[in-house]
């Protein structure tokens, strides 16, 4: 039983793509904002792609100047085969609506280390 005060007050800072035009949005508004993109390809029935979702959402809150989207491949197939995502999880790394950077597989330690990366080099070019 919920009562007040017992509910989350964080909200979710992976935005769910849900369609290509929303796929367009978000990586024009982010492009025009000069921010680092990660994307999380997904899938429902991929067990170590949802094992990796509470991870990502983890990161997300690390990292507030990048823009986390997750698309589940079934859902959102017109980005999938645009993107020629092929297994799940698969994670791409962005910037300036360019993928920069792609990792297959459920390795934590790995997304971790190549987002911090790309944080890092984004954090010098702004300097």
């Amino acid at each position: 039983m919920d009562g007040p005060g017992q509910e989350q007050h964080t909200k979710s800072r992976v935005v769910k793509v849900d369609s290509l035009e929303s796929w367009e949005f978000y990586v024009a508004q982010a492009t025009n904002k000069g921010c680092p993109i990660v994307v999380h390809f997904t899938a429902a029935w991929c067990m170590p792609s949802v094992a990796m979702n509470p991870f990502f959402e983890e990161v997300a809150s690390s990292y507030p100047d990048v823009l986390f989207l997750t698309v589940d491949v079934d859902e959102v197939k017109e980005v999938a085969t645009k993107l020629q995502i092929k297994a799940m999880p698969t994670f791409w790394l962005m910037r300036d609506g360019a993928p920069l950077d792609k990792l297959v597989g459920a390795n934590p330690e790995e997304v971790r280390k190549r987002i911090d990366s790309l944080v890092q080099s984004f954090r010098v070019d702004v300097a």
